[in-house]
């Protein structure tokens, strides 16, 4: 099993979500989902400025075996999306928790990071999948 960085949260759907600071959010998938996905052959992203509700899907990350939607870990509006993942969506096979973040967003009610898993729960929650 990857290793998973201390500074995230997850959703139980496998994304993660980065604090930065000046209420900015990073999110994308963990290595755990890229792996199940497999070679990722497209990333839909969504678009700056849109208005995202937490747990609503929000992109699509595209593999050779299946298509898998990307929801939100919080609520917020769209500043950044990681835009080098259109010609290049195995970065996030490369690199899931570093240069494959998916979009970054200003987040409108920081209070929904406590709902997300932190670390040890999320890998308590891998090892549960396994059995």
């Amino acid at each position: 099993m990857s290793e998973i960085p201390g500074d995230l949260k997850f959703l139980k759907s496998h994304e993660w979500a980065r604090v930065e600071g000046d209420g900015k959010v990073t999110i994308g998938i963990s290595d755990h989902a890229q792996g199940l996905l497999g070679d990722l052959v497209y990333v839909e992203l969504p678009s700056v400025g849109d208005r995202i509700e937490a747990g609503t899907a929000c992109a699509v990350v595209e593999s050779v075996k299946a298509a898998s939607d990307v929801y939100a870990p919080v609520t917020g509006t769209v500043t950044a999306v990681n835009a080098a993942l259109s010609d290049k969506p195995e970065t996030i096979n490369e690199d899931a928790y570093g240069e494959g973040w998916i979009f970054t967003l200003d987040i409108e009610e920081p209070e929904q990071l406590n709902e997300l898993l932190g670390p040890d729960d999320y890998a308590e929650l891998l090892e549960d999948d396994d059995h």
